[in-house]
């Protein structure tokens, strides 16, 4: 019966220390209920200039996972929500982009991005707001205007961000 109690006292204080705050930032984050509404995750642009493209056809054998959200190449793009970054990466049709786990385990997807700001690292904690990089037109997007194309995932699949993004005011 001590034994226990000691364990529990043990683990109550580890829990509380720093080297734990990520594992314990993702077990609230896990527990949170997603966002009804998201800033703009691109400084300078309102809601209303995003268009819907949603489910817009991308070729033959796809469809738009997210919102392409146009500004100046270099503007800052930032988190919409606060979390944990598990990705920074260049491959693939994102190009450059990053990855942040937010609330209900949601991962928000940033790419075509000109560059990551700097000092940023995968497990880094971000608070909404904080800059993860500037707009660019990396990846599949190197012949269009700088834009970020900003997506949601859940385990079942993509979500339309910009309901979301409308809703903030």
């Amino acid at each position: 019966m001590l034994a226990c109690a000691v364990l529990a006292v043990a683990a109550a204080w580890a829990w509380r220390q720093p080297f734990l705050e990520r594992p314990r930032l993702l077990w609230q984050l896990s527990r949170m209920p997603p966002p009804d509404a998201l800033p703009v995750p691109v400084d300078g642009v309102a809601a209303r200039a995003i268009a819907d493209t949603f489910g817009a056809p991308r070729g033959a054998d796809r469809q738009h996972a997210g919102v392409d959200i146009f500004a100046a190449r270099g503007t800052p793009v930032r988190s919409a929500t606060r979390g944990v970054v598990l990705a920074i990466r260049e491959r693939g049709l994102g190009g450059r982009q990053v990855w942040v786990v937010g609330p209900a385990g949601e991962r928000h997807y940033y790419a075509h991005l000109d560059d990551w700001s700097p000092g940023l690292a995968e497990g880094d904690i971000v608070e909404t707001g904080t800059r993860l990089g500037t707009v660019g037109n990396t990846g599949n997007a190197r012949t269009t205007p700088p834009h970020l194309h900003y997506g949601i995932y859940r385990g079942d699949g993509p979500l339309d961000p910009l309901p979301r993004l409308r809703a903030t005011r």
